[in-house]
C-alpha cells in the first residue's frame, strides 16, 4: 500500500489520475493537459503504473493509459478501516456538541 500512497503523494500524478478517472487517454493529452513536459509526464506515469494504479496499452504507435480499478478499491479498502475511527470521533463530537447546546439553551430559559 505504501507504493500506492507515495505514488499519489504528488499533485502532478493526482492531476494525473484526475484525467484518467474521465476516460483512457494516450500521453500526448496528458502532456496538452498538465503544465509540464512529456519526459515529466512519462516520468509520472511510469510511477503510477509501478504502482499499479495505471495501466497501458499499444494502440497503433499511441500509448494509452487508463486507471486499474481494482488498485483504487484496495485502497478504499485500506482507508476503511481509519474512516469508521474518523466517523466515530465526529459522532463523538457532535454528542458533546449537542449536549453544550442543550445546557446552553438551558441556562438561557
Amino acid at each position: 500500500m505504501d507504493d500506492c500512497l507515495q505514488a499519489l503523494a504528488d499533485p502532478r500524478r493526482r492531476q494525473i489520475v484526475e484525467l484518467l478517472l474521465e476516460q483512457d487517454r494516450p500521453v500526448g493529452e496528458l502532456v496538452q493537459a498538465l503544465p509540464i513536459a512529456q519526459s515529466g509526464v512519462s516520468r509520472h506515469l511510469r510511477i503510477l503504473k509501478d504502482a499499479g494504479l495505471v495501466h497501458v496499452r499499444a494502440q497503433g504507435q499511441q500509448r494509452i493509459y487508463g486507471l486499474r480499478p481494482e488498485r483504487f478499491e484496495e485502497l478504499s479498502t485500506w482507508l476503511d478501516r481509519y474512516r469508521a475511527l474518523w466517523e466515530e470521533r465526529l459522532d463523538r463530537f457532535e454528542t458533546v456538541l449537542k449536549q453544550a447546546q442543550s445546557a446552553k439553551a438551558d441556562k438561557e430559559s
